[in-house]
């Protein structure tokens, strides 16, 4: 007889969700045998969250710890920064580095790929400059 801690733990484990809520799933379509979603589905998922574009770009200016993040932006909540820094280390994008101190120190860096992947994001913010030109000129 499994004890139930067990039997949680095994039905989490098994789950074709793995523990985690719908909206923290990774979006579709996903490559048939992984679990790591198109790199479509992951620029989808990432412009499509409100605050995505805007704790992307504070990582890339150097602010790497979550409290400076939030204290940069205004209306950024601690769960919604947790939820969208969660889905870039999940995807890829970022690295978090827990340092075993006291007060825990956490920071986020731009992998190799999530830097490969900003680039689609300047892509977009060039095309969007020369769209405002093109309207105003």
């Amino acid at each position: 007889m499994q004890s139930r801690q067990h039997m949680a733990k095994t039905f989490t484990a098994n789950s074709p969700h793995n523990g985690l809520r719908k909206s923290a799933r990774p979006s579709r379509p996903v490559k048939r045998g992984t679990e790591q979603p198109t790199v479509a589905a992951m620029m989808e998922n990432i412009v499509g969250y409100k605050w995505s574009l805007h704790i992307l770009a504070s990582i890339r200016h150097g602010v790497r710890r979550p409290g400076a993040m939030t204290r940069s932006m205004e209306g950024l909540t601690t769960k919604v920064q947790n939820d969208c820094l969660r889905k870039m280390v999940r995807f890829g994008i970022l690295d978090r580095v827990a340092y075993p101190e006291v007060p825990p120190r956490v920071e986020y860096a731009l992998t190799a790929f999530g830097g490969r992947f900003v680039t689609i994001l300047d892509a977009i913010e060039g095309l969007q400059r020369e769209a405002d030109a093109r309207i105003e000129g």
